[in-house]
């Protein structure tokens, strides 16, 4: 089972991906209702998951009227010898011993380097937070639906 912070920011990514602009308006109110979490919850994971250095820019106001704003800033994309490098490196990482932590950071780096949109992120996020917590599924089984989905991506770069 995840952890209250990564479905707090589960919950974001997947409101920012389904805007077009990269900005979305929310009230701590109803993540917290939507999560069972305390507001208190939502400001640390602002803080430490939607950082600037991340391509987040968050405004925040508290109390009656209050929301927080999050904007997603692009940096520059890579290059696309570099993102066959990217992939082949993460493909060849990939094994029975790969844990779901690694393949959350594979997914977030290949969205902090523009490989994919944010709507692709909170996809993959998805389908691997499914994957390992699956009581059916070989760990061979895990590897190849792993390694299919990043050649996917790469093809379709």
């Amino acid at each position: 089972m995840s952890n209250i912070a990564d479905l707090i920011e589960a919950y974001i990514l997947r409101q920012l991906a389904a805007k077009e602009d990269g900005k979305v308006e929310l009230r701590r109110t109803d993540i917290a209702d939507a999560i069972s979490c305390a507001p208190s919850q939502i400001s640390y994971v602002l803080s430490t998951r939607f950082t600037q250095d991340k391509g987040f820019v968050v405004e925040s106001r508290r109390g009656l009227g209050g929301f927080i704003r999050i904007v997603q800033h692009r940096a520059d994309p890579v290059g696309r010898q570099q993102q066959g490098m990217v992939y082949r490196d993460m493909l060849a990482a990939i094994d029975e011993d790969t844990d779901q932590k690694t393949m959350q950071s594979m997914v977030k780096y290949l969205h902090e380097q523009q490989m994919i949109s944010t709507r692709e992120a909170a996809i993959l996020l998805q389908v691997v937070n499914e994957v390992f917590q699956s009581k059916t599924m070989a760990g061979a089984e895990r590897v190849r639906l792993l390694k299919v989905m990043l050649l996917t991506l790469e093809n379709f770069s």
